[in-house]
Order: C-alpha cells, then sequence, then structure tokens
C-alpha cells in the first residue's frame, strides 16, 4: 500500500524557517521523482519542488533561492527546507509521486506565515 505522509507543517512569522518532511512507504522509492505542491485558498496546486531519484531538482521561480528539496534514500524521506518565508507561501503542502503514471498525494500540511 502506497503512503505518503506529511509533517512538519506550523505558523511562522514572514522571514522565518520551517522542514517539512514526507515519509514514503509501499513503492520502491530511489526509483520515483519525489515532489512537494502547494495549494493556497482559491488557488490551483501548484509544484513547488521536485527531486529525481539522482538527486536532479527543479523548482518553482517564485521559491528559488529560498526553499531547498533534498531526499534520503536510505530513509524513504523527501524534505523541503524553507527559508526566508513569505506570507504568499501561506498554502497546504503536499507530498507528491507518480506510479503507473497516476499521481499519489500524501494528506498535506498546513504551513502558516503570518506578517
Amino acid at each position: 500500500q502506497v503512503q505518503l505522509v506529511e509533517s512538519g507543517g506550523g505558523l511562522v512569522q514572514a522571514g522565518g524557517s520551517l522542514r517539512l518532511s514526507c515519509a514514503a512507504s509501499g513503492f520502491i522509492f530511489i526509483f520515483n521523482t519525489m515532489g512537494w505542491y502547494r495549494q493556497a485558498p482559491g488557488k490551483q496546486r501548484e509544484l513547488v519542488a521536485a527531486i529525481t531519484g539522482g538527486g536532479s531538482t527543479n523548482y518553482a521561480d517564485s521559491v528559488k533561492g529560498r526553499f531547498t528539496i533534498s531526499r534520503d534514500n536510505r530513509k524513504n524521506t523527501v524534505y523541503l527546507q524553507m527559508n526566508s518565508l513569505k506570507p504568499e507561501d501561506t498554502a497546504v503542502y503536499y507530498c507528491n509521486t507518480n506510479l503507473r503514471d497516476l499521481p499519489r498525494w500524501g494528506q498535506g500540511t498546513q504551513v502558516t506565515v503570518s506578517s
């Protein structure tokens, strides 16, 4: 059974930092590209960052230089280090992977940045 379990969200002031974690199970983690998406109220879900099994990364322009995605293939875990947070980063953050061309999602973790 595929599971993606996010943790690490919370309330932080603008300029602060948070680290999100996503523990994965039920598939061969090292073979899969992992992504972090976010969805703010009234907006579409958007890609924040992604990392391949080999460690190649890509980021949304809005988070470049502030967020860092990483993974530990021994722990089947992907991370999102978020620095210099802004109120516009407020959203539910979701962990994602694709299996057999179908997207799989975690339950999401709320990140709220106060001004």
